[in-house]
């Protein structure tokens, strides 16, 4: 029994070196500097559409957990689950849904997710499966009218947050130790105070943002200036940064962020209005958040979503309306490499991206 054990993982070991090699070359094909590569999709890595049959959908949550298994959270109430690489979608949306704005996703696996419906008062809601989206329980609904949530994340598959615009003048965080199954507003004596007009953008699932069992950043604008607040100590304490992006507008800000580690993160925005530009809209951290420096060339445009590209120190998607844009340097420079419109992007371990957006957009990136 002990040879068949070592053969087995032997062989899963091979499988796992031989999908990794695959997909790395992908990878590596698609950060070539740009003289030496092509656009995205012209014979090497490209956004492979995976059409869910919804069209009258905007999917702004997206959790990637395999290159097999995905899941969207949409407006309509609408969540939809893959498990065959986005061959086919099974529309997995809770019951009576039909109403809310779902604009977040996190899951764990095939079978477990938890997603976040967006809304003044109770229209802010969490639901949980256990089974695929089978069946759900409503785990949290918001009681008070002046709350609106915007975005989850997970530090591990028990401990998870969610993050509010400010209620009383501090943004209202939301915590759950079982998984999502309940939640609890946490004080609010550990953060700081909010600017007049700031609040959070509930536009791709990524204005919260974890990395490790305690570090969480959270995204802002609407106010005079663009922040980024850290806490060490999963939301109990917050510290405050400048970040240098458009704002002074309620439609400008941090619309995402994206952390390799509890050190190194990107912030993504601009301003959300098609007709409006976007200068300085990325920026960058080596030091958890304390300091933020402007991108030398950012995105030419907004954009909503930002991943690193699996298990690299230096390379990172960015999409929005306009694009898609990558980064080979950490966030330093960034170029457009595809035009189709995506709000949200996400990669896995197992070296795959996904993205999603508007008029049931999704894709996957294939070589």
């Amino acid at each position: 029994m002990r040879r068949l054990g070592s053969t087995r993982r032997r062989g899963r070991r091979g499988r796992l070196v031989a999908v990794g090699v695959a997909c790395g070359a992908a990878l590596a094909a698609l950060t070539v500097p740009a003289a030496e590569a092509g656009p995205l999709g012209e014979g090497g890595p490209h956004w492979a559409p995976k059409d869910p049959g919804t069209p009258q959908i905007r999917f702004r949550g997206l959790a990637a957990v395999d290159r097999h298994t995905a899941w969207l959270a949409g407006t309509g109430g609408t969540v939809l689950r893959t498990t065959d690489g986005g061959g086919s979608w099974r529309n997995v949306s809770p019951p009576g849904a039909g109403e809310l704005q779902f604009r977040d996703v996190e899951a764990f696996d095939a079978r477990r997710a938890v997603v976040l419906a967006i809304g003044e008062g109770e229209a802010s809601r969490v639901y949980r499966t256990d089974d695929g989206g089978a069946t759900w329980t409503e785990s949290f609904r918001n009681t008070d009218p002046k709350a609106f949530y915007d975005c989850l994340s997970f530090f591990d598959r028990r401990h998870g947050l969610a993050m509010g615009d400010p209620v009383d003048g501090r943004f209202r965080i939301l915590a759950t130790s079982d998984g999502g199954r309940s939640w609890r507003v946490l004080p609010s004596a550990g953060m700081p105070p909010a600017l007049d007009g700031e609040a959070g953008f509930a536009a791709s699932g990524q204005c919260l943002v974890t990395s490790g069992p305690k570090d969480v950043w959270l995204a802002t604008g609407g106010g005079a200036h663009a922040r980024v607040l850290h806490s060490a100590d999963r939301g109990l304490t917050w510290t405050a940064a400048g970040a240098p992006v458009p704002a002074g507008d309620p439609a400008r800000g941090v619309f995402a962020l994206a952390f390799r580690d509890r050190t190194h993160g990107l912030a993504v925005g601009g301003d959300y209005r098609p007709d409006k530009p976007s200068p300085q809209a990325a920026a960058v951290t080596a030091d958890g958040g304390r300091t933020w420096t402007p991108a030398a060339t950012p995105p030419p445009a907004y954009r909503s979503g930002a991943a690193w590209l699996p298990h690299s120190r230096t390379a990172a998607l960015a999409v929005g309306p306009t694009g898609t844009d990558l980064t080979t340097d950490a966030g330093r420079t960034w170029r457009t490499i595809d035009s189709g419109s995506y709000d949200t992007v996400a990669c896995t371990a197992d070296l795959s991206c996904w993205a999603a957006g508007e008029q049931g957009r999704v894709a996957r990136l294939e070589r």
